[in-house]
């Protein structure tokens, strides 16, 4: 499995990931922040085909290209079930707070935990973890797993926004990550990318919740 990272030109530096099949060179973008022209200029030069739009969480900096891509693309939006009305919603999405309202159509497919979206012969594995918000979830793939705001280097999605939860969020990491293969690289929704087992090892709000 093959991935780019962009950097979508967000005040919040989300990160918005293009991930393919190498062979098939079947594609998805987790998270597009904005519109991207340099990411459909990869997309042409590489001949990928994307199947999938992915939302990790309806948070406004995860969703602000969907309409872009999928306008250019003529791919589905896909969401968890609770996210898949929010992100429509610039309340819900947390925008209408910023000055600047952020709206997405809504969701054309709906994830749920254990869900397989398949690009060639990979298989993007759908993980519900919320915490960071209600809706939140992650995808496995090949030893890689895209985290959103779940699981950072050394931290975790803040639970102050309506939806987190500090417990739930501990919850979803410990019982729905921390068991995925101690090699697995985390790339998360900001800053760069890490591992479960240095998580495991170094991730200071994991323990101190594990000693609460």
């Amino acid at each position: 499995m093959e991935y780019k990272i962009y950097n979508l030109e967000t005040s919040l530096g989300t990160n918005t990931y293009l991930v393919w099949d190498e062979i098939s060179k079947e594609a998805s973008i987790i998270d597009p922040s904005n519109e991207g022209r340099d990411v459909l200029d990869f997309i042409k030069d590489n001949n990928l085909k994307i199947k999938y739009i992915i939302n990790t969480h309806a948070h406004y900096d995860h969703i602000g290209g969907n309409d872009f891509f999928k306008e250019k693309l003529n791919v589905p939006i896909c969401t968890s079930k609770e996210a898949s009305e929010a992100i429509s919603d610039p309340k819900q999405n947390l925008s209408a707070y910023t000055g600047y309202e952020v709206s997405s159509s809504k969701a054309d497919k709906i994830l749920f935990d254990n869900d397989i979206l398949k690009l060639g012969n990979k298989e993007l594995n759908i993980i519900t973890t919320p915490g960071h918000s209600a809706c939140g979830i992650s995808i496995y793939c090949d030893n890689l797993l895209f985290s959103g705001d779940t699981l950072f280097a050394e931290s975790v999605g803040r639970t102050d926004l309506p939806g987190g939860n500090m417990n739930t969020l501990i919850k979803s990491i410990k019982e729905k990550l921390f068991i995925l293969p101690d090699e697995t690289i985390v790339l998360p929704g900001h800053g760069g990318s890490t591992t479960i087992e240095d998580e495991k090892i170094g991730n200071p709000f994991v323990g101190i919740a594990a000693r609460l």
